[in-house]
């Protein structure tokens, strides 16, 4: 019995020490988009819009307000398929989009995901990037999404200076 005892508190201490010493990671893309701000955060945050530009997301629940949960379902770099409910952190209209969203509990593996826009030579400078944290970051290269995300920003910019083109041509 004693073992026993002594074994899970060795287990709770590694497991404590696990998710206190988890590492973090990162990165960041950007792309130059031909369109205003309010046109690219106009299509960031419609839920419909959402699913037409962004090849990795597959369905998107609710709205991008700020202390709100949306639902993402997204493809995963080995094809398959994830859902999850982030909670949205910044939601400041042609500026800002931030969500923190978990895989389980908190410190197995959260990501801090945003969008930043800034107008910029007539158009917006995007940048989207992702921190992460926990322990699975410790088997886990989160890099794999860099291409993913790039692959979002082209449809963005794809999409909203499609857009921004109708209304030019529509006020001409």
């Amino acid at each position: 019995m004693t073992t026993f005892f002594g074994a899970t508190a060795v287990l709770a201490l590694a497991l404590g020490l696990a998710f206190a010493l988890a590492p973090s990671d990162g990165f960041e893309t950007e792309i130059f988009i031909a369109a205003p701000p309010e046109t690219v955060w106009a299509l960031l945050t419609d839920p419909v819009e959402h699913q037409g530009w962004s090849p990795n997301i597959h369905h998107v629940e609710g709205h991008f307000v700020e202390g709100d949960r949306v639902g993402l379902t997204m493809g995963t770099p080995s094809g398959g398929r994830i859902t999850f409910h982030p909670e949205i952190l910044v939601a400041d209209p042609g500026r800002q989009l931030r969500w923190l969203g978990r895989l389980g509990l908190p410190g197995i593996f959260d990501g801090e995901h945003y969008f930043l826009l800034s107008a910029e030579n007539g158009g917006t400078l995007l940048i989207q990037g992702e921190r992460f944290h926990g322990v699975l970051l410790w088997v886990m290269d989160v890099h794999q999404f860099r291409e993913a995300f790039e692959s979002a920003n082209a449809g963005l910019k794809a999409r909203a200076e499609t857009v921004a083109g109708q209304r030019k041509q529509g006020a001409g």
